[in-house]
């Protein structure tokens, strides 16, 4: 067994790897590109890939012996699922394990920008501070707010759980309503709009689909209170970037707290030139904890296939059906 690992994760989940096959770990600090990666999986027969990796037919049409894709990421969207199960790949993601600390980093970003701690910080090092003043770095308190969390999967629900300490009304919209959710927390099933209008904090948490591709546009800016602010740690052509600018800079919203972009690793120019938004580099599940979970998820899911197992969190169930 053949298997590549297109970015270098944490090393228990390589090691594990290595007890079932010839493994071969891109060697740089940065993704494949695209010419290395479809060169790379010419002779392999599992590939654990990051969330940069496109997986479409190009892939597959270079990767004759792939019989496993393992994301690494509970998103997906970079895997062409369909094409993967119509030639009998096998495709998994890593899901459960990143929960809290998405969400803990959406409550992160949350506070950040709601208390303008980046803009203080900034402050202090430029040497500004000449002394206590009543005006100074006026923020928005959080305790007895609303917050709207748009999409009520594992990681929303745990973003929602995380409030209870702060008397918060919560706003929900989803596709589906959950009411096990609702009855837990007291949380609301409103429509899109209503929580746009309503919501003090608006928390993303959808994946991405064309049906949410540009979920938040300029239409959807104006329905928010001048006072709002929208945090987005799902995916980042959920937002108009460039609406997104135009809300901030017309201040039709107080402030955005960002992980993730529409065009990664590049983003609007004139969201750095912005005071009133917080920008990360998708750290979601970055914590040493969850990192290791996902690689050893991802690389599990690879000797579930080897030993002839189900993976454990297979993506595309239909694929059964082509054995």
């Amino acid at each position: 067994m053949k298997i590549l690992v297109t970015r270098r994760i944490m090393e228990p989940a390589i090691e594990l790897l290595k007890k079932y096959g010839e493994v071969e770990v891109n060697p740089h600090d940065r993704p494949m590109t695209r010419e290395e990666l479809l060169k790379a999986i010419a002779d392999k027969d599992a590939v654990l890939t990051q969330l940069v990796d496109k997986v479409d037919s190009e892939f597959f049409d270079h990767a004759p012996n792939v019989k496993i894709v393992a994301n690494y990421a509970v998103g997906y969207d970079n895997i062409d699922v369909e094409e993967a199960t119509r030639r009998g790949v096998y495709v998994t993601n890593t899901p459960d394990v990143l929960t809290n600390a998405t969400a803990e980093l959406a409550w992160a970003l949350l506070f950040a920008a709601a208390r303008r701690i980046v803009e203080a910080d900034k402050f202090m090092r430029g040497g500004h501070y000449k002394g206590w003043g009543p005006m100074l770095f006026l923020g928005k308190g959080v305790t007895g707010k609303t917050l709207g969390v748009i999409g009520a999967g594992r990681i929303g629900q745990a973003f929602a759980r995380m409030s209870k300490g702060f008397n918060m009304k919560i706003l929900y919209y989803d596709f589906e309503r959950k009411e096990n959710f609702e009855k837990e927390m007291g949380a609301q099933f409103v429509p899109l709009d209503e929580l746009l209008k309503e919501a003090d904090f608006i928390s993303i948490h959808v994946p991405l689909t064309p049906q949410t591709r540009h979920l938040i546009g300029e239409r959807e800016f104006s329905l928010m209170k001048p006072s709002a602010i929208l945090i987005n740690t799902a995916r980042g052509p959920i937002v108009d970037e460039k609406a997104l600018v135009k809300a901030l800079k017309e201040k039709k919203i107080f402030a955005a707290g960002l992980d993730v972009y529409e065009r990664e690793p590049e983003f609007e120019p004139e969201l750095a030139e912005l005071d009133n938004v917080v920008m990360l580099p998708h750290i979601g599940s970055a914590t040493e904890e969850s990192r290791l979970d996902m690689a050893m998820l991802a690389a599990n899911n690879i000797v579930d296939f080897i030993e002839g197992r189900v993976p454990r969190t297979l993506v595309n169930k239909e694929v059964l059906n082509k054995k």
